[in-house]
C-alpha cells in the first residue's frame, strides 16, 4: 500500500522549496508570485471541479480533482506556514473529542440516562 503521509510530506517539501527558491516557469512559483488571492481562487475552482466530477460519477476524474485540491491546499499551507504536523495534531484532537463523546454516550446509555452532553 502507498504511504500517503510520506507522499504528502515529500510533495509539501517540494512546494516549500519552490517558495524559497523561485524557479522561472514553475507553476508553483507562479502561484506564490500571484499571492494568496490567486491561491485561494484555485482552491475554490478545484473544489468545484471535485463536485462536478463526483456528479458525473467519473472515478478517475474525481481522484485527479481531489489531487488538485490537495496540491493547491498545500500551496496555501506553505504560504501561511502551516505544516502537515499542524493538521495531524488538530485531527488527533478532534478524534480524541469524538471518542470522548462516544464514551460518555455509551456510559449514559449503560446507566439508562437520557440527558445528552457534548464536548466541544
Amino acid at each position: 500500500m502507498t504511504d500517503l503521509g510520506k507522499l504528502l510530506n515529500e510533495e509539501f517539501n517540494v512546494i516549500k522549496h519552490r517558495k524559497e527558491n523561485i524557479q522561472e516557469g514553475s507553476y508553483t512559483c507562479y502561484l506564490f508570485k500571484k499571492g494568496i488571492d490567486k491561491i485561494l481562487k484555485k482552491i475554490g475552482e478545484e473544489a468545484s471541479e471535485v463536485i462536478i466530477a463526483a456528479k458525473n460519477d467519473n472515478i478517475d476524474e474525481i481522484i485527479g480533482e481531489i489531487c488538485d485540491v490537495i496540491f493547491h491546499t498545500e500551496v496555501m499551507m506553505a504560504e501561511k506556514n502551516i505544516s502537515w504536523e499542524d493538521i495531524a495534531i488538530e485531527m488527533a484532537n478532534r478524534r480524541s473529542k469524538e471518542n470522548m463523546n462516544i464514551e460518555k454516550e455509551l456510559k449514559r446509555k449503560a446507566e439508562n440516562r437520557t440527558d445528552k452532553c457534548e464536548i466541544n
